[in-house]
């Protein structure tokens, strides 16, 4: 009797512990400054990350604003005005973290909306809810509620911050009087700390009442990096009032006028009104979420998968020809620089989910080709020779003292399995002739002059930094390699589609790069390697995505020997990703659940499971990793292939911990992929 009662209790309680979860909110009710790691809310051009203190925001970041400034001596992201920022007093007393209590703020990803809620002694309940508005690119919303408890006096303020980093700011209050409405207009700009750029912010007031009767608005100049425009309130006991604060900000990289731009966009705002802004907002998001994964039986694994899906739709914006950076907007990290993370990791989850999202990816690498055609030439090749960090022009971005900007070459091959991969996924052969091809054909020249060429099998890649970034300046890395020839195969197999002339040499080249063995018949990570640790995968990507290696038992062999190689911390999420995609796909369900897990729960951090870049890391979020991990679900779990002539369906193994899964809204037919 015993016995079962207690396995009645076991029971009830994972039924507790599954309702309680919920699949598209994370709440956090226990708060802790010091071990506080943001969440961001973003549309793909601004970034909104979180803070602790009510009312404060961490940081607002901007797609495509960069300068140099700062470490490195390259250009880097640049913090935008912190347009968010707010004031609130009750009689006469400013809120803060010290004087409230009850604080929970919850992210709703389901709505990319981020809400904060608190009590005031005993005077009032507030919230406030802001929005990265999706319709809006360079639009942002804060939707404000206080219930009085007690008869009280409100003064609300929206607070206008430069960085310090900015420069030669200047700030500007205006009011528009209409018969039928009064705008107030908060507004500041400056130039970027090489006077490259002008940023541009401004913010304005939204009112429930009619016109005639909204508060009056007054204007308080502080200092040069900081200013505000504020209004008084009196509320009645039981009484709930609504204001919100819409604000646009815009840089001379996106339009040649942003200081009237910025105003112009504001004014729409307003004009718009907060009902339609939420429900235009609501709207985009709930086209996006057509495209998911979901997971049955496992409801803190789904909720975690929502989070990933939602930072990467975040962080990307059809039509922007902006590519995101490992950490997208939720910060400065890596400088904002767009890396092969873009291309291998997180492109191809987006191109499954949504292709328009991930054709904004590849468009950013066409617009800067130019550049690594002259970036080829500086360092004697043909063609086209990709920068390993890349930015705001198409030059090569990596600092001086990291050894990956001459020589992690592999970049360009990437960039171009992501060009094959879209019109893979798309079929859409204008595109190829007109987008795709250039690419291909550039870095299949770079290859072609790349080579050394020392008799049949043996047109070596010498002196690159690997896919495993601790092996530099080695020979024949087996990532590099493979993928330099999937470059020359793919490039051939595009002329061939589009009826074109490919130089018969990109064959010759293709079939003569080595991919090395050691002598117990595991491919050799480069030709020097003994078997020491690595920091990432490498030779498990010849199995995928390259296809370079097709043989489960050649692949089972790969697999078991690295794994092993890959130290407990300090490197990345999406290596054990990969390994999770491949024994899914080998049929261990298991083995593979193992390394899912493996690959991100030891890297969150609270108190919205944010994903850091190594386990125990504090870098989060690491746009990276939840692309690698979302094609451990997709190609793994999921059993989706992308090949020449679509996307079709393999077998895979799923964890017996799930019941199911689906891959729902999948590809440019928004297909349906059940998995049993």
């Amino acid at each position: 009797m015993k016995r079962i009662t207690l396995t009645l209790l076991s029971s009830m309680a994972l039924v507790i512990i599954a309702l309680a979860q919920d699949p598209w909110k994370i709440t956090a009710d226990k708060i802790d400054p010091s071990n506080y790691y943001g969440v961001t809310v973003a549309n793909g051009m601004i970034g909104i990350i979180s803070s602790p203190e009510p009312f404060k925001v961490k940081d607002v970041v901007l797609a495509g604003a960069y300068d140099l400034y700062g470490r490195g001596r390259v250009s880097n992201f640049l913090r935008s005005f912190n347009l968010l920022n707010m004031k609130l007093s009750i009689d006469d007393k400013e809120l803060g973290a010290r004087n409230v209590s009850n604080l929970k703020q919850e992210l709703d990803m389901l709505h990319a909306s981020f809400t904060t809620s608190f009590d005031y002694s005993d005077k009032a309940s507030v919230s406030y809810t802001y929005y990265s508005l999706r319709q809006l690119p360079f639009t942002v919303l804060m939707d404000v509620s206080i219930t009085a408890k007690k008869d009280i006096s409100i003064i609300g303020s929206s607070v206008m911050e430069a960085p310090d980093a900015l420069k030669e700011v200047q700030n500007y209050y205006n009011e528009i009087d209409r018969p039928h409405v009064l705008i107030s207009l908060l507004t500041s700009s400056a130039k970027s700390p090489t006077g490259k750029l002008i940023l541009c912010a401004s913010t304005t007031f939204l009112f429930n009442e009619p016109h005639g009767q909204e508060p009056r608005v007054f204007h308080e100049m502080w200092d040069n990096n900081m200013h505000l425009m504020k209004f008084t309130k009196k509320i009645k006991a039981g009484e709930t009032y609504h204001f919100s604060i819409a604000g646009s900000s815009i840089t001379s990289a996106q339009h040649d006028d942003p200081l009237n731009e910025a105003e112009r966009l504001t004014i729409y705002a307003k004009l718009q009104g907060r009902d339609r802004l939420i429900q235009f907002h609501d709207q985009a998001w709930e086209e996006l979420w057509k495209s998911d994964i979901k997971v049955d039986g496992d409801p803190q694994t789904q909720q975690d998968i929502h989070s990933m899906i939602y930072h990467l739709y975040s962080f990307v914006r059809e039509g922007t020809g902006y590519s995101p950076s490992p950490m997208g907007l939720s910060g400065l990290g890596y400088n904002g620089h767009v890396f092969w993370d873009a291309d291998l990791w997180m492109f191809p989850a987006l191109l499954m989910l949504h292709p328009e999202l991930a054709r904004s990816m590849i468009d950013y690498r066409f617009e800067k080709l130019e550049a690594a055609r002259k970036n080829a030439f500086a360092n004697g090749y043909r063609g086209a020779m990709y920068p390993w960090e890349s930015a705001g022009t198409g030059v090569e971005e990596t600092p001086v003292w990291a050894l990956s900007g001459p020589f992690e070459h592999h970049i360009s091959a990437d960039v171009a399995l992501a060009a094959w991969s879209y019109f893979c996924v798309t079929q859409d052969k204008t595109w190829l002739r007109e987008k795709g091809w250039p690419i291909l054909s550039a870095t299949a020249e770079f290859w072609s002059s790349r080579v050394e060429r020392n008799g049949p099998g043996r047109y070596d890649i010498k002196n690159v930094v690997a896919a495993d970034e601790w092996a530099e300046n080695v020979d024949n890395n087996a990532f590099t390699n493979a993928a330099a020839k999937a470059n020359l195969e793919n490039a051939t197999h595009a002329a061939e589609i589009l009826g074109l002339a490919a130089n018969p040499d990109w064959m010759n080249v293709a079939q003569n790069i080595p991919i090395l063995k050691m002598e117990n018949g595991i491919t050799r990570e480069h030709a020097s390697y003994q078997g020491e640790g690595i920091k990432q995968a490498d030779v498990n990507l010849l199995a995928y995505p390259l296809k370079e290696i097709t043989s489960t038992t050649q692949i089972k062999k790969d697999l078991e020997y690295y794994e092993s190689r890959v130290p407990n911390e300090g490197t990345p999420a999406m290596t054990q990703a990969v390994f999770a995609l491949l024994y899914s796909r080998l049929g261990n369900g298991e083995k593979a659940f193992h390394f899912f897990k493996d690959s991100y729960e030891p890297n969150l951090n609270p108190p919205f499971r944010v994903i850091a870049e190594t386990k125990g890391g504090t870098n989060p979020y690491f746009a990276t990793g939840a692309g690698g991990i979302l094609q451990s679900l997709l190609m793994g779990f999921g059993g989706l292939d992308i090949t020449a002539k679509g996307i079709i369906q393999l077998k895979s193994a799923l964890p017996k911990e799930w019941k199911g899964l689906e891959l729902k809204g999948i590809g440019p037919d928004k297909k349906n992929y059940p998995v049993k």
